[in-house]
């Protein structure tokens, strides 16, 4: 590692949402994770298109891929860049970055899953040893290799004697219900943002559906809601995940062609009452006696599905934003695999087995040194 003796860690996430790189700066030790700072990079629009085409089979794969990986591990660099100017540090003094990659394909079924990086060259550019490829040492021994953040939701975010549920409303959405007793269960529930971010794309041209305002101005159509909750992996028992393999822009089409017709504002409110609905059938089956809900990721500011989370739960438990323990909600997921480095570089377990479903416990990462 760049330091023997360095607690400083990076962590860097470009979500389902494929929006940017979130980058965290944060000092972790046995007793304690403490934020320290914090960077976003947005994807240019055609790096944004790459990464989106990548998602379906399509023609020369291989070198569009290569190609994308290299041009995410320059942006990933200047996002390291960014926290070490803004903290006055050198890349000397950090131990490790902990990066995710961009996923493309989750398939654990098939027994794989892929996230776009090129580490060697982030290790090569930065000067700073590289941690990625967390996901698929779980897959190898029989998990779904997600989600990998409720291990670090209970470090973080737990306490004792309380029930808590932490909810990351990304591309997709997955619960962590850390328990009273410090037992941890969660998994994907299902669509986050990725299906109103593709319905306001198709309609509008935005990327997304700025603190849900549209979606304020339409209504729910109760046919359309029942035929997307037909979808079967709602019903499916955890361990589980999920990812835009399932749910994209084609499996809406589907869905629509079945449906009466709804104006497309009825539309993009009927899918953000699909995200909050399904969320709130995942606590009640998982976390009924839950104290608190925390919500982070960036549909924490989507404040349409944050209203309709709160009516789904009809008063189960409060919800509130992650920023009320004192993490912006989207940092929360940069701050999970720097935890996840620094877990890799103690030779410590990162994935939680009665969440993925693997044979047990294991280190999680590779380690591509400076």
């Amino acid at each position: 590692m760049n330091s023997a003796s360095s607690t400083l860690y990076i962590g860097l996430m470009s979500g389902t949402s494929l929006d940017g790189v979130d980058g965290a700066l944060v000092d972790i030790t046995p007793g304690a994770i403490t934020p320290l700072g914090a960077a976003y990079l947005p994807f240019p629009p055609a790096l944004r298109a790459t990464l989106m085409a990548l998602q379906t089979v399509g023609h020369d794969e291989i070198e569009r891929e290569a190609l994308a990986a290299n041009e995410l591990a320059r942006y990933y660099c200047e996002c390291v860049t960014t926290l070490l100017t803004d903290a006055a540090l050198s890349g000397a003094q950090i131990c490790a970055i902990g990066v995710h990659g961009q996923t493309i394909r989750h398939r654990p079924e098939l027994g794989y899953t892929r996230q776009t990086n090129n580490p060697a060259l982030l290790a090569e550019l930065t000067g700073i040893d590289v941690i990625a490829d967390f996901r698929s040492r779980d897959i190898a021994a029989g998990g779904q290799g997600a989600p990998l953040v409720p291990a670090f939701h209970r470090a973080m975010f737990g306490k004792a004697g309380q029930t808590r549920i932490v909810v990351n409303i990304g591309g997709i959405s997955n619960i962590s219900v850390l328990h009273a007793d410090g037992g941890v269960s969660g998994f994907d529930t299902g669509p986050g943002n990725v299906l109103m971010d593709a319905w306001i794309a198709h309609q509008l041209g935005c990327d997304f559906d700025a603190g849900g305002a549209w979606a304020a101005t339409g209504a729910e159509r109760p046919d359309l809601l029942a035929l997307l909750l037909e979808e079967p992996y709602f019903a499916l028992p955890a361990p589980k995940s999920t990812g835009r393999d399932l749910f994209h822009q084609q499996w809406l089409d589907a869905k629509l062609a079945r449906s009466s017709h709804a104006s497309a504002a009825d539309v993009q409110f009927t899918l953000t009452r699909l995200t909050a609905v399904t969320i709130a059938q995942a606590i009640r089956r998982y976390g009924p006696r839950a104290d608190a809900v925390y919500v982070c990721g960036g549909g924490a500011y989507n404040r349409t599905l944050l209203r309709e989370l709160a009516v789904a739960l009809d008063g189960q438990a409060t919800v509130e934003s992650s920023a009320v323990l004192g993490v912006a909600p989207n940092r929360v997921e940069a701050l999970a695999f720097a935890w996840l480095a620094y877990r890799f570089t103690q030779r410590a377990a990162g994935n939680l087995a009665n969440v993925t479903g693997a044979r047990g416990e294991r280190i999680l990462g590779a380690l591509y040194p400076r």
